[in-house]
This record gives C-alpha cells, structure tokens and sequence, in this order.
C-alpha cells in the first residue's frame, strides 16, 4: 500500500515538473509570437537609444509654466500642493525623439 501511495507522489511530482517546463516553454512562444512582426534592435543601438533618451531627459529644462497646480489649505492653516500636473508632454516628446534621431540615420522602409 505504502509502494503505490510512493509511486503515485512520484508520478504526480513528475506530471507536475512536465507541467511547469510545458508553461515556461508556452509562455516562451507566445512572446516570440508577440515579438515575430517587431523591428529588430541590437544592444549598441538600445545602448544608444537610452543615452540619448538620458541625455534629452537631463538637458530639458523644467519651469513651472509646464505644470497645472492646485493649493489647499490645510487644517492648521498650511498651504498645501494638492495637484501637480505635467502639462509640456508633446515639448518633453519632441525633445527626446530629436536626440535619438540625431544618434541614427533615419532610412526609407522597404515597403
């Protein structure tokens, strides 16, 4: 009785392990399948692309005209900022997208 309740842990920890590989494996392909129809970047162009992005981010220069901001006051009399919103986005992208242009030549698709 104690062989087959022995056998049958085994068998159930091994269907388990097969289990676990066979999910590793599936999630695996589902992000090759994500990642079949996306340009391909070498590690010196990302390298490139993050010093660039690093170096836009850096160089902005931050002002409060680009922010919404609201003020409370508080209980025991104490101005408090309550929102703070980032309202220069397309100013932020732009800057960002110029620097990494500049690290590349831009170049016609096939297509």
């Amino acid at each position: 009785m104690s062989e087959n309740k022995e056998l049958l842990e085994a068998t159930v920890k091994g269907l388990q392990d097969k289990i676990g590989a066979l999910n590793l494996e599936l999630k695996h392909k589902q992000q090759d399948l994500e990642d079949v129809n996306k340009p391909e970047l070498t590690e010196l162009q990302m390298d490139t692309i993050n010093e660039a992005v690093d170096t836009a981010l850096g160089n902005f220069d931050l002002d409060c005209g680009m922010f919404d901001y609201e003020f409370n006051l508080s209980y025991d009399n104490k101005l408090e900022l309550s929102s703070l919103t980032f309202t220069d986005t397309y100013d932020l992208a732009e800057a960002v997208i110029r620097n990494i242009e500049k690290q590349f030549k831009i170049i016609e698709d096939e297509n």
